[in-house]
């Protein structure tokens, strides 16, 4: 077996920046290309991806399954647009992949499907469960002895479920100091503002109350997010709850503090504007079959 995987350094911040908004692109092309999907959740997460993937977690694709890889679940996993973006441009499989999301017999389905795509660490959809099997994750890596870290992307909206906060509980009394969760503070969930849903009020205070290690950061601030990571690290037996003020559909205009694109696919207009938005080379070309659209 190979030695155990490193993280792989932070790149500067603009570097970054840089990778989020390739991971943006992917997004709006997965999403239109399916026809279907979830396009403002995953681009308000693009920076968090970014920082995780790209700076923040000890993984190597070569060896997906190492055992003392760190590891992440998706609890939000309609969301998953943005993990498949992270894991190909990390070199988990081919880039090109990313055209097939959401189609009959892809690896890339409309949530998270555990074993049959490599980096995919739990099957999510269900809210409040991911962020409870990342507890037990956490749990028995401590007691294999090993020193990897898991970390669990849950929502404001999942914090409506009573699931987390039995986990909240147990994680503390069990002292899962190598569990990191980080909460997609965005205030809006499918149905409209989660304060006229259901409004779950100050969610850093709760966790806090719980016991957690508590942080809040602009989830768009690259910096703020590696500072908040670092101080995680240093917990002990606390689990950290990194509370990441978001935007949904952050970097297009016509996404950004709605509900309209919780789970709708941009028409080929709105595709184009949002391409030409996020900086795309060739916002034209929707042909997600054309290789090119993917490597520039």
């Amino acid at each position: 077996m190979k030695p155990a995987p490193a993280p792989p350094g932070a790149p500067a911040v603009e570097e970054l920046e840089r990778i989020a908004n390739r991971l943006r692109r992917d997004v709006i092309r997965m999403v239109h290309a399916a026809g279907c999907g979830h396009p403002g959740g995953p681009l308000g997460l693009a920076d968090l991806f970014a920082v995780l993937y790209f700076a923040e977690m000890a993984l190597d694709p070569a060896e997906p399954w190492h055992p003392d890889r760190d590891r992440l679940v998706l609890s939000n996993g309609h969301c998953c647009a943005i993990l498949y973006s992270a894991l190909a441009r990390r070199g988990f499989f081919p880039v090109e992949e990313l055209a097939t999301f959401r189609s009959f017999g892809s690896r890339l389905q409309g949530h998270p499907h555990y074993g049959h795509l490599p980096g995919v660490e739990m099957s999510t959809g269900s809210l409040g469960n991911g962020v409870s099997v990342a507890a037990g994750m956490a749990l028995a890596q401590r007691l294999d002895g090993r020193r990897s870290r898991v970390f669990a992307v849950t929502s404001d909206g999942e914090n409506q479920e009573g699931q987390p906060w039995e986990m909240a509980a147990s994680a503390v009394h069990d002292g899962l100091g190598n569990l990191t969760l980080l909460l997609d503070w965005n205030g809006i969930q499918i149905d409209g503002p989660t304060s006229e849903v259901l409004d779950t009020g100050d969610l850093a205070a709760k966790w806090a109350a719980f016991g957690w290690h508590v942080q809040t950061v602009d989830g768009h601030d690259p910096a703020a997010l590696l500072r908040a990571l670092e101080a995680a690290r240093g917990e002990g037996r606390r689990p950290s709850m990194i509370c990441c003020r978001t935007i949904i559909g952050k970097g297009v205009s016509f996404m950004e503090n709605t509900n309209a694109f919780h789970g709708k696919a941009p028409t080929d207009e709105e595709a184009v504007q949002a391409l030409r938005e996020l900086g795309d080379p060739d916002p034209e070309n929707l042909d997600a079959s054309d290789p090119a659209v993917w490597a520039s």
